[in-house]
Order: structure tokens, then sequence, then C-alpha cells
């Protein structure tokens, strides 16, 4: 034994390592996938329709052994990951599912020791990933509108860390209304995280990173504008993962028939110093993304359709003489599209060549596809 051995480990690590002793979580798995989880207690039972499982076969054996019913199905034995915990645990909101918690802890950088701050914390699905990222060095305060969320989620990281994280507290009450200051990082998973922008503001160090968890499209554009309209936030990030599994047996490697999908949006954006201009944008907006008028579309200083221009003839004006001649590109033919040069003869219609002005002037009349000689049933027999 080495002084490693002996030292305290992190909260909930006796738990997870091990010979199985009395109270740990077991999950069993049989032939066909199916999990089931159980809890060691000396004497007692596992009863499913295919037989019986002894808790005193478990107590004391290492993991990854196989134990037999009494009708006699074999079982597998491991302690459940925090991914098996997660959707099999009790519930009051829906969960923040794995991919997504992953991707929180990897994109908001959330560190050993980190100062957290969430919102919304639901079922306590996210509250354990970020709990064993940030180690018993760090702090998370997890702020919940409903004291019946808090109390499931309570139980739940309870239950996974054998007993009360010494790093975690729940609040009961509106992450608006917070006074917590020199924050490292904000994770929000709530309906409207655009209302707490300025508490996440003043929260957060420079450089503090603030994630966001939304479900809908119109969530997304909303974040994303508030915090790229704050001012002390740099560009906003977003994204979306999708998972799929794959089916491998031998030669017979292909997709699986379900997957993961839309479960929701992230949203991450970094703090920038105070009294410091967040950089203006060189990428160039869709037109008509923020509202403006496009091409198309008239506005007060341009003509209308009804009003004669310098270019358009008018009764007492003979065609041709609004062009104006310094401008050849205004009245430069339209190319014919390149994938008809792929066409056979027979199969090609062309469309009328017109000016590019808005005049619309035909330049010469529309060439017909050649004649097809008519086929005739006698014809048709005698190809048959």
């Amino acid at each position: 034994m080495t002084d490693l051995d002996l030292r305290p480990g992190p909260t909930g690590a006796a738990h997870r390592r091990g010979l199985f002793t009395k109270g740990d979580r077991v999950q069993l798995t049989d032939p066909k996938g199916r999990k089931h989880t159980v809890v060691l207690e000396p004497g007692k039972q596992f009863h499913t329709h295919r037989g019986a499982v002894e808790h005193d076969a478990l107590l004391g054996q290492p993991e990854g052994i196989v134990v037999t019913s009494t009708g006699g199905t074999d079982y597998l034995a491991l302690r459940p990951l925090l991914v098996d915990f997660v959707l099999s645990m009790p519930r009051g909101a829906t969960v923040v599912y794995p991919k997504d918690a992953g991707q929180i802890v990897a994109y908001a950088d959330i560190f050993p020791g980190a100062r957290v701050l969430e919102a919304g914390v639901g079922s306590g699905a996210l509250s354990c990933s970020l709990l064993r990222t940030i180690g018993d060095a760090g702090r998370l305060i997890s702020y919940e509108r409903r004291e019946d969320f808090a109390a499931i989620a309570a139980r739940n990281i309870e239950t996974f860390f054998g007993g009360p994280h010494p790093t975690h507290t729940i609040i009961v009450g509106d992450l608006a209304e917070t006074t917590e200051r020199e924050i490292d990082r904000v994770v929000l998973d709530m309906l409207a995280p655009w209302d707490v922008v300025d508490a996440v503001s003043a929260a957060l160090v420079p450089g503090g990173v603030v994630c966001a968890y939304v479900a809908t499209t119109t969530q997304l554009s909303r974040v994303v504008e508030t915090l790229r309209g704050h001012g002390t936030f740099a560009e906003p990030a977003a994204w979306e993962t999708m998972m799929r599994d794959w089916h491998v047996e031998g030669l017979a490697v292909r997709p699986g028939h379900r997957m993961v999908g839309h479960t929701g949006f992230l949203v991450t954006a970094r703090r920038l110093a105070d009294g410091v201009t967040p950089p203006v944008r060189r990428r160039r907006p869709a037109k008509g993304a923020l509202g403006e008028p496009t091409a198309t579309e008239p506005t007060a200083t341009e003509p209308t359709a009804t009003e004669p221009t310098a270019t358009e003839p008018t009764a007492t004006e003979p065609a041709g003489a609004g062009a104006s001649l310094a401008e050849p590109a205004a009245t430069a033919l339209r190319p014919n599209p390149p994938w008809t040069r792929y066409l056979k003869p027979w199969m090609r219609h062309p469309k009328p060549r017109v000016r590019a002005d808005s005049t619309s002037q035909l330049v010469e009349p529309p060439r017909q596809p050649p004649s097809r000689p008519a086929v005739t049933f006698r014809d048709v027999r005698r190809c048959g």
C-alpha cells in the first residue's frame, strides 16, 4: 500500500472503484442488452421473469463478473456509468442528455477548481457532470425557480455521489437577482436566458464563458442577438450536435436504425473587459437578415414601376434611345445555362434571349426545337 492509496479521494470516488459493498449501485445486463440497476443489500434478491439473483453473490466481488439467476440466465455485473445513471434516474424536468453535457463541459471550458453559476438545475443531470469536473476545489451555485425540481435534483445528486457534495449549493430563486461576483463560467438551461444577460455580465470575470442551452430556433436567435447587442461579450458561437450509433458485426457495418437527433442548441460567448468595445463584425449578413429592404423592394428614394426612368423609353422616345452608351454591361446578353451543353439538340428548349436591363426587349426571336418525325403504331410493332 502506498501513500497515494491512503489519501482521501474526491467526493464520490469511493463508490466508483473497488469491490462491491453494501449500498453500491450495480447494473445487471442480460444477454439481450436489457439493463437493470439494483442497490446491494445483504440477504436480498433481485427478481426478474428469468429468475432471481442473490445480492450475496455480488457482495465482495469485483466489477465485470457474471452471475447466473435461478432461471439459468447470465447477467453481467458492472457499476453504472454517469450516462446510465442520467438516463435512468428520477426526473422532474427534462434532463440535459450526455451528448450535450459533454459539449458544455468541453466548450464552456469547465476546469477543476472553477467557480460555476448554473441557472435551471432541473433534475440534476448537468450538475453531476459539472461537479465531477470542478472537483472538491471548485464551487457550483445552482439556481432553480421551482422548489419541487430543486428537491428532486438534490436527491439525484446525493444518490450519485453517495451523499451531499461539499461544493454544491442549490438556491430556490431567480438568477436575475443574484449578487454573485468573480464567477468563471455561467451555464444557462432556462426558458428565457436573454432575461438574465445583465446579471451574467455582472457576475462573470473578464474572459469568462457563458453557455446557454435552448431548444428552439426562436430562442436561439433571441439569445444570440441579445448577447451580440449587449456590448460586453465577444461574438457568440451557436451549434447543435447529433449522435448516431453504428452496427458493427463482421462485414455488416452500417448506421444504426435509431439515433439521438436534435435535443437542443448550444450558444457560447466570452466576457470582455470593462470599457472595451467589441470589434465590428466583418462578415456580411444575408440580404434581409436584419430587416433592411432587399434589391427587389423599392425604397423611398427609388423610382417605382409607374415612373419613367432615364433608361426607359417613353411614349415620344424611340425604343432603345434611353439606354446609356457608357454602361455596356447593362445591355449584355444573358448567357445560356452551362448545363444545356449536355442536352441533345431535340431536348433543348432555349428561352428568348433578353437584355439584362429593365426593358427586357427581345433581341432575337426564340429558337424552336427541331421537329421530330411522328412514331406510328406500326413502327412500334416493327421495333418490338
